[in-house]
């Protein structure tokens, strides 16, 4: 892929791709809550015709490449090969230059599922491997996905919500039939402490932190989970919490994850405690199963510094696997 044919690619259905959708549209333009940043009032704009962003509350913007570099700090060969990647995956996006009746067509076109299925390909749980995670302890709460989009066969991992919708990965993508938490109960007695998740990817992380950390008393069946499976979710995750007397939130080390964190204690207060600084230095529960540690980029500065000027208590720090 070119860097010309990548800026040709539509904006609006990079982010539809993203399962962003614009808060208004008024023609030539829509207005959506900022991808880059948290955002409670819709003001990044995407003008359809020239296919160039605008985010009023920093005020930048430019073509698709800006955008994707600004998201995923990297430059624009790197931006280039994510593109490339998702022209190839899931959820097709296209140019800008496909006939009006084609783009119609296919920014429309619904998820066809044709199968849902015990975790079994080998490729799907070869992924899992190189994540940390064993198909194992994935098997109880993952399944895999066969579905058409377009008329093209794909597969996924796949997660359910509690909506009945799916939250799909695989390698290559990172997306969802419908956008929802998961509310995972345990059976008997109600608990009285929900740890919340901001995907199940993390969620799984810390299923199999726990297990290798304490292999005899795992202790996973005292508390309830929440996987928000986008912050978006937050709002619902609230709803859902109120009967909990101790919640434990283990959320992404950055500023979307910090300001879910800020937003759910806030309605909670004294019974919320934020566990990101066990992890602290990477990205998410993931990346610290898996070593990987955070690169310094703004986003981490900018969470550190939230916490500073709301006078958020950091939790002390502690050793690998403590208190995980």
């Amino acid at each position: 892929m070119t860097y010309k044919e990548a800026n040709n690619i539509s904006i609006k259905d990079y982010l539809n791709f993203l399962g962003i959708q614009p808060v208004t549209e008024k023609g030539s333009y829509g207005m959506y809550r900022s991808p880059l940043r948290e955002d409670n009032t819709p003001s990044f704009k995407v003008d359809y015709n020239a296919n160039l962003w605008c985010d009023y509350g920093t005020g930048e913007g430019g073509t698709l490449i800006d955008l994707v570099m600004k998201q995923n700090g990297c430059n624009a060969y790197g931006a280039i090969c994510r593109l490339e990647q998702g022209s190839t995956a899931s959820f097709s996006f296209h140019g800008k230059d496909l006939p009006e009746r084609d783009t119609k067509r296919q920014a429309a076109s619904p998820i066809e599922i044709r199968r849902i299925q015990p975790l079994q390909n080998p490729a799907l749980m070869r992924y899992l491997q190189e994540r940390g995670i064993s198909p194992g302890t994935a098997a109880p709460y993952v399944q895999e996905m066969y579905y058409r989009i377009g008329g093209k066969p794909y597969f996924a991992l796949a997660f359910k919500n509690d909506s009945g919708g799916y939250e799909l990965r695989n390698p290559h993508f990172k997306g969802s039939t419908s956008k929802d938490i998961t509310h995972i109960r345990q059976k008997g007695e109600p608990r009285d402490t929900c740890f919340v998740f901001e995907g199940f990817m993390d969620y799984l992380s810390f299923l199999t932190l726990r297990m290798k950390n304490y292999p005899t008393m795992p202790g996973l069946d005292r508390q309830d989970y929440v996987i928000l499976n986008s912050t978006a979710n937050v709002p619902k995750a609230i709803d859902v919490l109120f009967p909990y007397k101790r919640i434990h939130c283990m959320l992404d080390n950055d500023e979307a994850g910090f300001r879910a964190t800020q937003a759910i204690a806030l309605e909670y207060s004294y019974r919320v405690r934020d566990f990101s600084d066990n992890y602290r230095g990477y990205s998410d529960l993931n990346d610290y199963l898996c070593g990987r540690k955070q690169e310094q980029k703004n986003s981490t500065s900018q969470a550190q510094e939230i916490k500073q000027e709301t006078g958020q208590r950091a939790t002390p720090k502690q050793k690998r696997g403590r208190g995980i």
